[in-house]
């Protein structure tokens, strides 16, 4: 109550209820895991940049184009029709994140996260044009001279044109990026390129370059909800306070055991290359984003002096405690069945997709037609999506009634890859055939393409006997 108090007085009396956070200037490190994040960073943004520029026949091999409502995955064309296969894919997604985070922790955040992938190459650009750690925080806390000009200029230049071809690659995946290009150049870009070029290259300047830690942990929910899927076989960075504490600075080659040490020399390396800027050494933190960052830096510290390593280490709770370690359990083993329920779902689903969409659209205006004394007439709108990426001939035929026949309709119908045909049609039926309502079939086979057949029912109006 007293601190309640002594709060709302110093609130009152001028002072403020919000505390700017301070900048972190994360430190150099080498070591397996800094590696290890490193070609995370180049296999993900290699895959990034490098994907809308791969093309398969005439086409870019991965565009999601929405103004045709087409998705075109590595020769596989998806249609709004094709939208569970979203839903499913979104689940699958989730399921995964689900699944590696009580496995492994955050793993996903410290070598995958895109937040976490731009950063760090944001932190490099950094490095280069401003200098090491101690180099950047001198600079900043210096007066502008020309040295802090001309370095904070290299820096914005190298944040702004990464930060932009980020934004145009981003829309090249929606927008075919060599017509994209072609439209840089000549200043032809539409409206909407343009917004989405300068809005996601902002985001990107504006979250990697400025926010950057903040975005984990106060903007990014996952940071919040984590702990509800850890459990205490769940992989963790864990400071090992048994082998570490005391704490305390010694020399080189001492006894630290007689001076009743750990092997914990507190020299707070892991503190300044955390990206989060916490200390791991307090215990495990929703900041922490599992980068292993700490574990490097301490390791090498251990090698220097000669002592064991892994006082900082990937563990387990029950690991840290002497405890066995369960890896099948049953979250685990419930994520995992159903991961492999949805992946063959999903896999059986798409191997036996047909690649050809049929939809029959009765006349409503009118009920039925008499041509002459003897014919009753029906229309029709028949839709064909040809989804697959090859042009195909298809012949239609109706059947349920007995002489029934299209008219208006040609022998073959030929469809463009990806085409969409609105094909009007009438079907005539003598009248002595007819009595009320009948059912028809319309039946749509592909001549290019022998096993490739769909058949629709419809229903056929006619006068009653």
């Amino acid at each position: 109550m007293n601190r309640a108090k002594k709060f709302m007085a110093d609130t009152f009396a001028g002072g403020s209820m919000y505390e700017s956070a301070a900048k972190i200037y994360p430190r150099e490190i080498s070591g397996t895991f800094n590696s290890l994040r490193r070609l995370a960073v180049f296999v993900l943004l290699g895959l990034y940049y490098i994907l809308p520029w791969i093309n398969l026949g005439d086409r870019q091999a991965l565009l999601f184009d929405l103004p045709a409502r087409q998705f075109h995955i590595f020769g596989l064309t998806l249609w709004p029709q094709d939208f569970p296969y979203l839903a499913l894919l979104l689940i699958v997604a989730a399921l995964t994140l689900f699944f590696v985070t009580a496995l492994a922790g955050r793993l996903w955040c410290g070598y995958a996260c895109p937040q976490t992938v731009w950063t760090e190459v944001f932190i490099w650009m950094e490095q280069w044009t401003e200098g090491k750690r101690s180099a950047r925080i001198k600079l900043d806390r210096g007066p502008w001279t020309l040295n802090k000009v001309l370095r904070k200029s290299a820096k914005q230049i190298l944040w702004i044109s990464f930060a932009a071809f980020t934004g145009f690659t981003f829309v090249g995946f929606f927008t075919p990026i060599r017509d994209l290009s072609t439209s840089v150049v000549t200043g032809g870009l539409g409206s909407w390129e343009t917004f989405w070029i300068v809005f996601y290259g902002f985001a990107t300047y504006g979250n990697a370059g400025y926010l950057r830690e903040q975005v984990c942990k106060y903007m990014c929910p996952y940071a919040r909800f984590q702990s509800a899927m850890f459990d205490k076989d769940t992989l963790i960075i864990s400071y090992h306070e048994d082998r570490g504490e005391p704490r305390g600075k010694r020399r080189r080659g001492s006894d630290y055991k007689a001076a009743g040490l750990g092997t914990c020399v507190d020299c707070n390396k892991c503190v300044q290359v955390c990206p989060t800027g916490i200390d791991i050494r307090e215990g495990l933190q929703y900041e922490c984003i599992a980068c292993a960052a700490c574990i490097d830096a301490c390791n090498e510290v251990m090698d220097r002096l000669d002592y064991p390593r892994n006082l900082i280490s990937y563990t387990t709770d029950n690991a840290a405690h002497g405890k066995k370690v369960k890896v099948l359990r049953p979250r685990i083993m419930v994520y995992a069945v159903l991961l492999s329920i949805l992946f063959t779902t999903v896999g059986i689903s798409l191997a036996n997709r047909t690649p050809l969409i049929v939809d029959v659209i009765r006349d409503r205006n009118s009920l039925f037609r008499e041509i002459g004394s003897n014919l009753i007439e029906n229309s029709y709108t028949l839709k064909i999506i040809n989804q697959s990426n090859e042009p195909q001939d298809f012949r239609i035929s109706v059947s349920g009634l007995t002489h029934a026949e299209l008219d208006g309709m040609p022998e073959l119908v030929h469809a463009k890859g990806g085409e969409v045909l609105s094909l009007p049609t009438r079907v005539r039926v003598p009248r002595t055939d007819t009595n009320g309502v009948s059912n028809i079939s319309f039946t749509v086979e592909s001549v290019t393409q022998s096993d490739l057949s769909i058949t629709e029912k419809s229903r056929f109006l006619g006068p009653s006997k």
